[in-house]
């Protein structure tokens, strides 16, 4: 079950309106059965404490949109709350077709690190970018056991990246000495001309210089 929540004030207020005795917008999921290790919650930016516990409890996703939420001025997500580590909530990064500004990864990637600035103090690191892209959205889809990370058994759904695909990313990428300098690039300023190749279950369906 995928829907919205507490992503703007006047969409909180609306919810209000219609369920005035409900204590959250969340709450008003909870009441009908809809909270749970199934639920996929997009979003929640306007999130309490109790909220956040709520959802740690009850093992809901929250989907982190950052191009979407910055498009639409709704507000930045707090990450690193919904990630304490005393109640820690399962996040996942969404592009969000409605009104996020882009479908790459890549890209909402950088918006996530930005949106973490924003935020609070807590920098987003190119790494937990890539499992909240990966990894993440795979334990949220409940296919981890399947896709996300590379493991024998799995299935090798894999994207090549090129960290020199732009005049730019090339410039930066001469002057990395570290894997998380180099997949801080990629996360920064990498798009879909970054991806130099892409393998769906053990098969090639894309490869750039073949195309060329």
């Amino acid at each position: 079950m995928q829907t919205h929540l507490a992503e703007n004030l006047d969409e909180i207020a609306a919810v209000r309106s219609l369920f005035p005795h409900h204590s959250s917008y969340l709450d008003v999921y909870a009441k009908a059965g809809l909270d749970g290790p199934r639920a996929i919650f997009g979003h929640a930016i306007h999130m309490s404490e109790h909220d956040f516990a709520h959802c740690h409890h009850s093992g809901c996703t929250l989907a982190h949109c950052p191009t979407s939420n910055l498009f639409l001025g709704s507000g930045a997500f707090r990450l690193f709350d919904a990630l304490k580590p005393d109640r820690p909530v399962h996040v996942a990064l969404g592009t969000d077709i409605g009104a996020g500004t882009s479908l790459s990864l890549l890209a909402t990637m950088g918006e996530a690190y930005k949106v973490s600035l924003m935020a609070g103090d807590t920098r987003l690191s190119a790494a937990q970018a890539l499992w909240l892209a990966t990894a993440g959205a795979a334990r949220a889809l409940h296919l981890h056991d399947r896709i996300g990370h590379i493991a024998p058994g799995m299935e090798a759904d894999l994207c090549v990246m090129d960290p020199h695909a732009t005049p730019l990313m090339a410039q930066r990428s001469a002057r990395t000495t570290t894997l998380a300098e180099r997949l801080f690039t990629l996360m920064v300023l990498g798009d879909d001309r970054a991806i130099r190749a892409t393998w769906v279950n053990g098969k090639v369906v894309h490869n750039r210089a073949e195309a060329a």
